[in-house]
């Protein structure tokens, strides 16, 4: 039994493998068909409009083509046979009416003739013969079918000139006594259809493409509309005059985000008059709690229990302060730089230095909510004075947003910890300075802020080797 085991294994170890083959080569084809995905997308507009125009012109210009090949595969060359045959007929007849001998009165009264029937007119020259130069002077396929058509029809040589005589075709026709010169009119070997084939055609894809990149710009207006509503809610900004319009389904999505925007505003003002109701709740009790401390007589208990209260009475605001956000206050354009600088002015009367920078002269004014964005950076400036001996507070414009750089010479946050910092209450005891204050709030509060106005906040090594705390604000 454990040698029938044994060659089992094996077998089955084959089968497997056989079994994993076409999975290698499913992959390596699905591998394949997603690079020839990226190649095609690196050609496509990136744009909705650009994509739509795309769609619209591609069958278009195919259509296009395709009625082209076959004009010119099938109407090109049945009327060039057509009309060649017919000249070449008509000149076979002539030749055949000139019996010899061949004067000149029977070329003029025959000239006469065909004036009036062919619209040819005949000369005859006695005793000439063909020039030497080549028989025609037209495309290949008018070329070959003329030269078919007057073997088999006039079989005699022959010499045509399109190009010497405005209007008029000359045909050279090389008989016993002489040459026979017949002029007739163009228009028996071209047709102006294929002119007015052409000239319709390429008028008429200008115009449909016209009329294509009118309709598409007034498709897409109110979806880009949409897209600068939806980027100035998501900054935190007022969306003022924003309708939906459009296709049906455009005017659904618009619809949606309005009552999204309605909801999430709604839920904020709630949150806020909720809030509001709760502070006064909590401070009611721990102001009691605090008159009654002060009228005991003092003691180690009663010292310990007003401290904790205090604590309370923190704890309470930052927590208050946190979930409102300043949500209620209304974007203003305002620098940010100028904004800056009086915080930095304002956090100056006390605690270590701070120097501030603004290396570049550009303007860096956006729609912010002044107060809670000095909040916001105030509390960065307020952490690093408190943990570094000297704090520098740089500003500057790169590419579409506005950063504000805060760094300190302190301890710093370890990299793997510094996630961790942003969450509420939390202090990291073990890497800053374990005298100090606060409720674990600040880093929060400022990251709520910066992100209501569609920025961010990270934590970096400063170059200084403390923390450098980087504020992003797009505008």
């Amino acid at each position: 039994m454990a040698d029938a085991t044994r060659t089992d294994r094996p077998a089955r170890s084959g089968a497997a493998r056989s079994r994993r083959q076409p999975d290698d080569g499913s992959a390596a084809k699905g591998q394949d068909g997603f690079k020839l995905d990226r190649w095609v997308k690196q050609f496509l507009p990136k744009t909705l409009f650009g994509r739509a125009l795309l769609i619209i012109v591609t069958p278009l210009v195919l259509m296009q083509a395709i009625s082209a090949y076959v004009f010119y595969d099938r109407h090109w060359e049945i009327m060039t046979r057509r009309l060649v045959h017919s000249l070449a007929g008509d000149i076979a007849f002539l030749v055949e009416e000139l019996r010899p001998p061949i004067t000149e009165e029977a070329v003029t009264r025959l000239s006469e003739r065909t004036i009036r029937h062919f619209d040819f007119e005949l000369a005859w020259r006695p005793g000439d013969i063909l020039p030497n130069r080549q028989p025609i002077t037209l495309f290949d396929d008018t070329r070959d079918a003329m030269q078919e058509a007057m073997r088999s029809k006039v079989r005699r040589p022959y010499v045509m000139d399109t190009d010497s005589i405005d209007r008029r075709i000359e045909v050279l026709v090389q008989l016993p006594d002489g040459v026979l010169q017949v002029l007739a009119h163009k228009k028996r070997l071209f047709s102006s259809t294929t002119y007015i084939f052409l000239i319709w055609m390429v008028g008429s894809s200008l115009v449909l493409f016209a009329i294509a990149i009118i309709f598409m710009r007034n498709q897409i207006r109110p979806i880009r509309r949409l897209a600068v509503a939806a980027r100035a809610f998501g900054l935190g900004r007022d969306v003022t005059g924003f309708k939906p319009e459009g296709a049906t389904e455009v005017r659904q999505a618009a619809n949606s985000f309005l009552q999204m925007k309605d909801r999430i505003n709604r839920q904020l003002t709630q949150r806020t008059e909720m809030l509001a109701g709760v502070s006064h709740d909590l401070r009611t009790p721990l102001t009691r709690m605090k008159l009654q401390l002060a009228m005991l007589e003092h003691a180690q208990e009663i010292d310990d229990l007003q401290a904790d209260v205090s604590e309370m009475e923190k704890m309470v605001e930052g927590y208050l302060a946190f979930v409102r956000g300043e949500g209620t206050e209304t974007p203003v354009p305002s620098d940010v730089a100028e904004l800056v600088a009086d915080i930095v002015q304002s956090e100056r009367r006390d605690g270590p230095p701070i120097s501030y920078e603004r290396p570049d002269a550009g303007e860096a004014a956006l729609p912010v909510r002044p107060n809670a964005l000095k909040r916001a950076i105030a509390n960065l400036i307020q952490n690093a004075k408190r943990y570094g001996k000297h704090v520098r507070v740089t500003v500057v414009r790169t590419g579409e947003q506005v950063e504000v750089l805060v760094d300190d010479d302190g301890p710093g946050i370890p990299g793997d910890k510094r996630a961790y910092a942003f969450q509420p209450f939390v202090r990291l005891e073990p890497s800053r300075n374990p005298a100090t204050g606060g409720t674990g709030l600040g880093l929060t509060i400022a990251r709520d802020i910066v992100r209501g106005h569609g920025g961010d906040l990270t934590l970096e090594t400063s170059p200084a080797g403390g923390l450098r705390a980087v504020v992003r604000l797009p505008i």
